[in-house]
């Protein structure tokens, strides 16, 4: 990986933690050595990019947010990111978009930025810096009743305001995806929001990684064959594979 690449992923992870991180995690991420970590950190701080702390750095501009959301976006960071950025191909010039405030999602909002113009709507906080960032995005944040574990809005207040919409494409994630291809969430509020969003999209598009098949679930909200494509990564254990490919289109995600 050249230097400007590594440097680039750093941010993103920065971006995506929220909070300071260890030279030693970003060395274990990136598999390269410590003193090389430093001297991009030193690179990023002396461009203003980056705060550097005792042991590490921060962000630039963002707060340091120690919240399970961010704990679960930075959870197969790798395998997140290789999925928001197959999801990302699917966009076409002028289409609104609907973003769930899920982790895999999240890696989604990092990819936005091209010459296409896009209309985002979420319930996410944790995008708005994101995707604010782009100049090809228009962004709407949908209200509801604020959520501190999820970073995000929810509740009746934003379901009465999705009935009203339809969006080009709808981006969800999942808890868990089980053998006979239900989605599953923690919570049936969870469950009855997440549907809400699915129905309003005229393309949807399931984005969780090979791990979602091993997870737990507690609440489905659908099943794979209400959605159009699921986008995960390699590791689907062949026998299951096949089953679950009756009901969708899968496509694997690139991790290079």
């Amino acid at each position: 990986m050249k230097p400007e690449e590594r440097r680039s992923r750093i941010l993103e992870y920065l971006r995506a933690m929220q909070r300071e991180v260890r030279v030693e995690e970003l060395a274990e991420m990136l598999q390269v050595s410590s003193l090389t970590i430093r001297r991009d950190l030193d690179k990023l701080a002396g461009d203003s990019t980056i705060i550097r702390t005792h042991g590490g750095c921060l962000s630039v501009g963002r707060a340091a947010l120690e919240t399970e959301y961010h704990q679960k976006v930075g959870l197969n960071f790798d395998l997140k990111q290789a999925i928001g950025k197959e999801a990302s191909s699917m966009l076409e010039e002028g289409d609104s978009l609907l973003l769930n405030d899920g982790s895999t999602t999240f890696h989604l909002a990092t990819h936005l930025g091209s010459e296409k113009k896009l209309t985002v709507f979420t319930n996410s906080l944790a995008m708005i810096t994101e995707v604010s960032r782009f100049s090809n995005v228009q962004l709407f944040i949908l209200g509801g009743r604020y959520e501190d574990a999820n970073y995000s809005l929810r509740g009746s207040l934003l379901e009465q305001i999705l009935e009203k919409y339809t969006f080009d494409k709808v981006f969800l994630g999942a808890d868990a995806v089980d053998e006979k291809g239900r989605c599953m969430v923690g919570t049936t509020e969870e469950a009855r929001l997440t549907r809400i969003m699915l129905d309003s999209g005229r393309k949807k598009v399931l984005l969780a990684d090979h791990t979602k098949t091993g997870a737990a679930g507690h609440c489905a909200y659908c099943s794979l064959e209400d959605f159009d494509i699921w986008i995960t990564t390699a590791g689907l254990d062949r026998r299951l594979y096949e089953n679950l490919s009756q009901y969708v289109e899968i496509i694997i995600s690139d991790l290079h």
